[in-house]
């Protein structure tokens, strides 16, 4: 944890990935998150794989530096504790469907009367305005929706999901820079409240679309989407004698090296390959002579060359090649830092200089529920009294 934003309320009501993700970055940056959840826990906490203390993988990875209360907001005393978190956060973050939460009694415009003050932020499926707004909206849908799953038919091969949860992040991190900008903008001077929408479905887009929009940028046909050189049968990982490697000559002096070394002055004396244009559209055939030259050497050896020679290159690493690293052993990736468990991918921005504090685990269900009450100004009989009115849920 770094202490940068120190002082800084936020209140998260959030599930699964995109909403939660948020809410922790805020708190790997020092903001105080007090995450509410209904009495059983939010979804995410289930999923397996779970740990000793039978949360998940997935919850613990995305929630860590925050307090949790239980809060049954269906209840009159659970919405009434909510609304005192209202007036205390100064930013409040959510993933619900909107017309769920207006029900409850939260949407932006009761919630900026219980405090005028508040950096509202709704992490939604799709935008408000458009047809699609208020739809459910999960991963997969995302990435169909919002081009991704087809990228792969563009290369001749079915549509597919990339295995992993991409949208979510994606629109994880938008939220969170708009959530940013509306700190910036109150510390310097702006008064009342901020709306911050950010949607799932236009984040994808944005990101697809910032090289794939290429000549339709330009008034072409939609049908001139598509950075071409992503496209490439040959542009995929390449199989060398005894695995698998990345490499990418990108300028023409890191594609001339590579083809001296390999002998390949078919191409190099190619009347196309010194220019710019005609090198980019032939890059089909240079990723081809690539995929043949990769093949006759061992990855070790190609690791070594491709160092000598400066050209940008990885090993292809498996998930648990990533845990042993040696690069991310070097800059502590994987300290514990007081989060509790054995491997946390901790937050990858860094501030030198800057002091850092132990992380706090992902909290238990509820383990805050009456210090959280008691910081909000209720006493030992008034939390008894909400306890019996249900606002922490059946036997909370």
């Amino acid at each position: 944890m770094v202490p940068l934003l120190t002082g800084l309320r936020v209140l998260d009501l959030t599930s699964i990935i995109y909403g939660p993700l948020v809410g922790q970055v805020l708190g790997d940056l020092g903001a105080e998150v007090i995450k509410v959840e209904p009495p059983e826990g939010e979804l995410a906490r289930a999923i397996q794989p779970r740990g000793p203390q039978g949360d998940s993988a997935m919850f613990v990875c995305n929630n860590r530096n925050k307090r949790s209360i239980a809060l049954d907001l269906k209840a009159e005393a659970g919405r009434e504790v909510f609304t005192r978190l209202l007036r205390w956060a100064e930013v409040f973050v959510h993933n619900m469907r909107p017309a769920a939460l207006d029900r409850l009694g939260f949407g932006f415009a009761a919630a900026a009367a219980i405090n005028p003050e508040i950096i509202y932020c709704a992490a939604v499926g799709f935008g408000r305005g458009g047809r699609y707004a208020g739809r459910p909206a999960f991963d997969d849908v995302i990435q169909a929706a919002g081009g991704i799953a087809a990228l792969p038919s563009y290369r001749g091969e079915d549509p597919a999901y990339v295995p992993g949860v991409v949208a979510d992040k994606v629109a994880a991190l938008t939220a969170t820079y708009g959530v940013m900008a509306a700190i910036a903008a109150r510390a310097r001077g702006r008064t009342g409240p901020i709306e911050v929408e950010a949607a799932m479905f236009e984040s994808v887009v944005a990101f697809v679309l910032n090289e794939h929009l290429a000549a339709a940028a330009f008034g072409g046909p939609p049908q001139a989407a598509g950075y071409h050189r992503m496209f490439a049968p040959d542009r995929r990982p390449y199989r060398t004698r005894d695995g698998w490697i990345a490499a990418l000559p990108y300028t023409e002096q890191q594609w001339r090296r590579v083809l001296e070394f390999t002998a390949r002055h078919d191409v190099l004396d190619a009347p196309w390959f010194a220019d710019p244009g005609e090198r980019s559209a032939h890059i089909a055939e240079l990723y081809a002579v690539l995929a043949e030259e990769m093949a006759q050497r061992t990855t070790g050896e190609w690791l070594r060359v491709l160092q000598d020679l400066d050209i940008p290159h990885a090993r292809v690493n498996r998930l648990e090649d990533l845990l042993t690293d040696p690069h991310l052993q070097d800059v502590d990736f994987f300290a514990p830092n007081g989060s509790g468990l054995a491997r946390s991918a901790r937050q990858p921005v860094v501030f030198p200089g800057l002091p850092v504090q132990p992380d706090r685990p992902a909290p238990a269900l509820g383990a805050d529920t009456e210090a959280v009450a008691e910081m909000l100004g209720y006493d030992a009989a008034a939390i008894a009294a909400l306890r019996a009115r249900g606002a922490f849920g059946p036997g909370g």
